[in-house]
Order: structure tokens, then C-alpha cells, then sequence
């Protein structure tokens, strides 16, 4: 025989208090409207009768299902199981659950995942894959979803966005390698269709006007994918042109893993021959070698801070004045990929 299923009314008798009291004080979100002993007897009666909570009644009833869609464009990117974990941090401990998606940075894909997502009814979405112009969250916005889009942003729209300082952690590195006295300067610079390459893109062309740094457009190879094969295929087009460079700025950190890989099967050394650079400081980039330069980005952070957003915009009220742009601070991390020209044969 089955057996029957705890209800707040249950736990109402068993602890003598209202059920509306008990209903508040299983809440995370209502909880703090009552005094912590209370909350407490509440609590472990709640655990000794094996409540669970009926999440379609809840549901039914508020029009919510207490789970919050995430989008990502590569899961087998380092850098997003730090951003899943802030997320997470953020929204579990309300009684939100994750539902995590994974687009392969393909449009179609996206597109049908994101229907998905809003099948299943998610009260909110944070996308770490739009494109510069993506019309289908464009439209998921104005129907009304909650949506924060992390390390991107959408174009001509209103969607909150969660972005690093692309501009000075470009300018950084620029300067730092000027600093060690590299003048021809090359770029793999990231897709122009998501914001972040187009902005790291336009932040290296800034610095070096203001450096007056001339940079040979030659020297600049644009990358399909933000992955290790793209930063293989771009550096070998680089040593193809025979357009001489002493150092390399890449994009992210993947397309700088791939660079080095092709300088080595070419027979020149990082950084002797060549200095590379990257972005992002993805986790384990310490057991590469050379330990790459970087600029590290706020991984864990961001996540805490879109999911931050987010809960704002799902309990938004009219007054309430949520910023449409959110820039994180970057920091630059000096290694072994690169040093001074001086020491270079190239």
C-alpha cells in the first residue's frame, strides 16, 4: 500500500502553528518573516514526517516551477564549470533548480534548446551563448521571460548583460608586451558574431592607436570557434602569409593553446621565438607549458552575479532599476609565454 503523502497541514499539527507559517518557513524566500526558532522546530518536523514538496501543486499555484534555464555555447570549456558553480550558489539555496543546456555554439541548436527551455516553463534564463544579434532571445525577452545574458550581450536590446572589462584586459596586454619590446604584434581575434570577440577585436585595434602601435592588418586572423583547433588554423595562416611577428595576442586562452601547439610543430619556441598571450585564465591552464599570460576574468563571480540579476528581474517591481549593463574587472597575469623580443631569433 502506498503511503500517504506529508502535506502542510501535517506539519501544521505536529508543530501547532498555522499552515500558512509553515508554508512561509519552507520557503527560502519567505522564511525570514519568521523567527529562527520557529523556523527550525518547522524545519525538523518537516525532515522527521519525509515531507517533500509538491512542486506541480506549487506551481499551479504560483505560476512559477522554481527552475532557472542555463545556456551555455561549449561544456567542454574550463571556464564554465566555475560560472555553473556560482550560479548555483545563488539560486539553490532559494529552492531554484538548473537546467543546463549545451548549444555546441550551433545556431539551430540554440534556437531548438531555447524553445525547450521555454517549454518546460523555466521562470528565467541566463545565456552565456547569444550571438550579437540573436532574435530568438530577443523575442523570449519580450514575451515577458526574465533573461541575463553572461560574458555576451544582445544588440540593440534591453536584456541585461553581465560582461568582463574586454577593453583593459586587451589594453594590458598590449602594454605589456610592448613593454618587453614587441612592435609586430599579431591578433587571433575571436568570431565578429558574439560580442566578446568583436569587442576584444575593437579593443586591440584601440590600444594600439593609442599606443601608436601600427598594426599590420596582415596580422590579424579572425577565428570561427573560440577552441584549440580554430587557434591551430589561424596560426598556421599567420605563418603562412610570411608576415613577420614576435608576438601573438589571442582572444581567449584556447585559440593561445593552439597557437603555441603549431608554433612548436614549426620548430619555433614560446617564448623565445615567439610570445603568445591569451584571455580568460581558464582552470588547469597551470599544467600547460609555458604557463600561459593571461587576463583573468571573475569565473566564479560572474555566475554569482547574473544569477544575481536574474532573481532580481523575476521579483522585479515597477520601481525597481535593474542595470541593463553589468562590466566585471580583469586582471592581468604574468607567465612564461612570453618575454622580451630581445631574446627572440625571430
Amino acid at each position: 500500500m502506498q503511503k500517504k503523502r506529508t502535506t502542510l497541514k501535517d506539519i501544521a499539527r505536529a508543530t501547532g502553528v498555522h499552515v500558512s507559517t509553515v508554508s512561509r518557513a519552507l520557503d527560502p524566500t519567505e522564511r525570514k518573516s519568521i523567527t529562527p526558532e520557529v523556523v527550525a522546530k518547522i524545519q525538523a518536523a518537516a525532515e522527521r514526517l519525509d515531507y517533500r514538496p509538491n512542486r506541480i501543486a506549487f506551481g499551479l499555484r504560483t505560476n512559477r516551477t522554481m527552475t532557472v534555464g542555463v545556456v551555455i555555447p561549449d561544456i567542454t570549456n574550463p571556464i564554465f564549470p566555475p560560472i555553473l558553480r556560482g550560479i548555483e550558489s545563488v539560486l539553490e539555496p532559494l529552492g531554484y533548480a538548473s537546467i543546463i543546456v549545451n548549444t555546441d555554439s550551433e545556431r539551430e541548436r540554440e534556437v531548438r534548446l531555447l524553445e525547450v527551455l521555454r517549454d518546460r516553463g523555466v521562470d528565467g534564463l541566463i545565456h552565456a551563448a547569444v550571438l550579437r544579434s540573436d532574435p530568438s532571445i530577443a523575442k523570449a525577452a519580450q514575451d515577458g521571460l526574465s533573461v541575463v545574458t553572461l560574458n555576451r550581450r544582445v544588440e540593440n536590446s534591453n536584456i541585461p548583460y553581465v560582461i568582463n572589462d574586454e577593453d583593459m584586459g586587451i589594453c594590458e596586454m598590449l602594454r605589456h608586451l610592448t613593454k618587453l619590446g614587441h612592435r609586430r604584434i599579431a591578433h587571433l581575434a575571436g568570431p565578429q558574431d558574439l560580442s566578446t570577440g568583436q569587442l576584444r577585436l575593437a579593443a586591440f585595434r584601440n590600444a594600439a592607436e593609442r599606443m601608436s602601435i601600427d598594426i599590420d592588418p596582415q596580422l590579424i586572423v579572425t577565428a570561427m570557434r573560440f577552441d584549440e583547433d580554430e587557434g591551430a588554423r589561424c596560426s598556421r595562416e599567420l605563418l603562412a602569409s610570411g608576415h613577420d611577428f614576435t608576438a601573438v595576442l589571442c582572444a581567449n586562452d584556447r585559440l593561445a593553446l593552439g597557437c603555441i601547439d603549431v608554433l612548436r610543430e614549426n620548430g619555433l619556441d614560446c617564448p623565445s621565438d615567439i610570445s603568445v598571450s591569451g584571455f580568460n585564465d581558464m582552470p588547469f591552464l597551470q599544467l600547460a607549458r609555458p604557463r600561459l599570460t593571461t587576463v583573468r576574468i571573475q569565473q566564479y563571480d560572474a555566475g554569482i552575479t547574473a544569477a544575481s540579476i536574474l532573481l532580481r528581474l523575476m521579483n522585479a517591481g515597477a520601481d525597481d532599476d535593474i542595470p541593463l549593463e553589468t562590466v566585471l574587472p580583469v586582471e592581468l597575469l604574468e607567465r612564461e609565454s612570453t618575454g622580451p623580443v630581445a631574446a627572440q631569433k625571430r
